[in-house]
């Protein structure tokens, strides 16, 4: 990696030492606050070698020259915000529930829930997108033909673009599950393919552009204003 791939892992390690850090302090707070544990730690450690074999897998590197910064992260975010405010939308708005008594289990207090939603979205895009796609275009790129990789590539965009949303189905009529599973699978699909145009970066920042809406913005709503 470049000296600026090394500072950017620098500060994404940063966030997840204070997440892992301040959430016990919290704790003994009037809030019920989720904690990261030593597993996240460990596996950004895993992941920097995947990293480190950015470009002999076809991809950018982490914060890489020949991708403006508006690519890998203004767009990215921007789409992220597009699935987050549909979300908010359509659980908040069309949907009907109780009144909040108090933040449930998908909201966490403000200013904690930016670095824990930070720290989870970095957990996500490791595990779905940094390792699966970075190692099979790395075996790709040494035992198979060229001509093979895009299809490669494809098949584990997809494959990747669906374990998110087979996991969070939610329960309720078949439109929402419709909804839920079409809207996952296009916002993974999207973040494989910015992925390979911009950088491992471009694919958090869509995340992090979701998570804002849906986690960080939601919950001070309903933290301060409910």
């Amino acid at each position: 990696m470049n000296r600026k791939s090394w500072i950017a892992y620098l500060l994404v390690l940063l966030v997840l030492i204070i997440t892992f850090f301040a959430g016990p302090f919290l704790d003994k707070g009037n809030f019920t606050i989720r904690l990261i544990g030593w597993d996240l730690l460990i596996l950004w450690c895993i992941g920097i070698i995947a990293l480190l074999f950015q470009k002999q897998a076809g991809f950018p590197q982490l914060i890489d020259d020949g991708v403006k910064p508006f690519k890998r992260y203004g767009i990215p975010f921007l789409i992220g915000t597009i699935f987050g405010l549909a979300d908010v939308f359509v659980f908040e708005v069309l949907l009907t529930h109780e009144p909040y008594q108090g933040l449930p289990p998908f909201l966490q207090p403000f200013p904690y829930s930016l670095f824990l939603y930070g720290s989870g979205a970095v957990h996500v895009e490791i595990l779905h997108r940094l390792l699966p796609l970075t190692f099979a275009m790395l075996i790709s790129w040494k035992f198979l033909p060229v001509r093979y990789h895009p299809v490669i590539f494809w098949v584990f965009a997809i494959l990747t673009s669906v374990w998110e949303p087979l996991e969070q189905l939610p329960s309720g009529s078949w439109q929402l599950i419709a909804y839920s599973f079409i809207s996952g699978f296009v916002f993974n699909l999207l973040q494989a393919i910015y992925y390979r145009k911009a950088g491992w970066l471009a694919s958090l920042f869509i995340r992090l552009g979701h998570y804002f809406w849906w986690h960080i913005l939601l919950g001070i709503y309903v933290q301060y204003l409910v």
